[in-house]
């Protein structure tokens, strides 16, 4: 499990370095910065590489798009096993993020796409399709204003 959110988090933290799945918009207040995270595919499709090894494919995109520079504070992962088991739960603020070399701003009304293709073990596999995630970006913009965007992604596989 807790490498179903590491691997969830950090694609996360690289995403925040700047800009076909679902995505949850922030609410923009006009004149205020806002964010979307995607995750594409989502679901997450991991690929068999042989015996309990897994590839999984992906895509995170940040946009700003209230049409104000965004400053990335946190980034947290909460994982739900079974639809109620909180089974783990990250969070990294934005003195993480840049310790492990990533931006953490966001351009007015940009776009920043980051592709994974990590591998990991998985010896269980009733974890496919049984785990969600709940990816939570918070920042504020230029103006001072918080804003948050949220997104929640699952893994399948082939």
């Amino acid at each position: 499990m807790q490498r179903f959110t590491l691997l969830l988090l950090l694609g996360a933290v690289v995403a925040c370095a700047g800009g076909g799945g679902s995505m949850s918009p922030a609410a923009p207040s006009a004149g205020h910065g806002a964010i979307t995270i995607q995750v594409i595919p989502n679901p997450i499709v991991a690929t068999s590489l042989g015996g309990d090894r897994y590839e999984f494919p992906f895509e995170v995109v940040v946009r700003e798009t209230g049409g104000h520079a965004v400053t990335i504070n946190r980034v947290s992962a909460d994982v739900v096993a079974l639809g109620a088991l909180r089974v783990a739960q990250e969070s990294y603020d934005s003195a993480k993020i840049q310790s492990l070399g990533f931006p953490t701003s966001i351009a007015a009304n940009g776009e920043l796409r980051y592709r994974f293709a990590q591998r990991h073990s998985v010896t269980d596999d009733r974890l496919f399709g049984a785990v969600t995630a709940e990816l939570t970006v918070e920042g504020t913009d230029n103006t001072g204003t918080p804003t948050t965007g949220r997104t929640s992604v699952t893994v399948t596989r082939k």
